[in-house]
């Protein structure tokens, strides 16, 4: 499964960033055809605003893939130290390219199923358009959740299944067997009873196309982007 996953990153390096940027005609139909449309520019914009401008804590971000969407916000918290974490060589490569030079950011490679890092030592833990493709889904929850402090924010984005025909075909078929997509994948109502078990004072409430998450003292949201993706802010609680 390992080398499945690093072969198709590797194999996408020349058309990751232009299909999730929608850089062309191809990545636009392809979003267009078997994504709802879904902006992946309106989903990183979304997720980075939770993220305060004056941030100064520790951040992980964990997949941070090639860097495309965060580059410019990590380099802008200058007062931050921030951690970047990829599985794939080729991701964590590309992404040392976009954050040379700013000495508050280090890239490393690793497992996010079992990070090297100590318990509560990050303010905010991000992952962005990654809980798909790692392949032990429930280590990610529990991993993210153990090196985050009390009171921190988690903020994530997830594929669900069971909202759109086309694009669990799409997954089943073509994504997970070429390793971009990793299984099992959760249905809504499974993601929300997984975060609930982990995050206490946690409630959920349904306006329209619209969650809204809150936890903790902290107020958070999650934020349902068309059919297929998550976006959610959550605080550290206890299990």
């Amino acid at each position: 499964m390992a080398d499945k996953i690093q072969n198709a990153y590797e194999s996408s390096k020349n058309i990751y960033d232009d299909v999730l940027t929608q850089g062309n005609f191809f990545s636009r139909m392809y979003i267009k055809l078997f994504w709802s449309g879904t902006d992946d520019n309106e989903v990183a914009r979304k997720v980075l605003s939770y993220i305060p401008d004056d941030f100064s804590g520790d951040l992980l971000d964990v997949p941070v893939g090639t860097a495309v969407f965060t580059e410019r916000k990590w380099a802008a918290l200058k007062n931050a130290r921030i951690t970047c974490l990829d599985y794939s060589t080729d991701m964590i490569e590309q992404a040392e390219k976009r954050l040379s030079g700013y000495e508050h950011i280090k890239c490393i490679q690793g497992d996010v199923g079992d990070l090297q890092m100590d318990d509560e030592s990050f303010d905010i833990v991000v992952s962005m358009n990654g809980f798909h493709a790692f392949p032990d889904k429930q280590k990610a929850f529990n991993e993210t959740w153990r090196v985050l402090k009390p009171g921190g924010d988690f903020v994530a984005c997830f594929y669900i299944k069971g909202k759109s025909k086309i694009t669990d075909w799409l997954v089943k078929n073509i994504l997970a067997k070429k390793g971009w997509f990793s299984p099992p994948f959760q249905t809504e109502e499974e993601l929300r009873g997984i975060l609930q078990k982990m995050y206490k004072k946690s409630i959920f409430t349904l306006m329209g196309r619209w969650y809204i998450f809150t936890a903790l003292s902290n107020f958070v949201s999650l934020r349902h982007f068309e059919r297929e993706i998550f976006c959610l802010q959550l605080g550290n609680g206890s299990l």
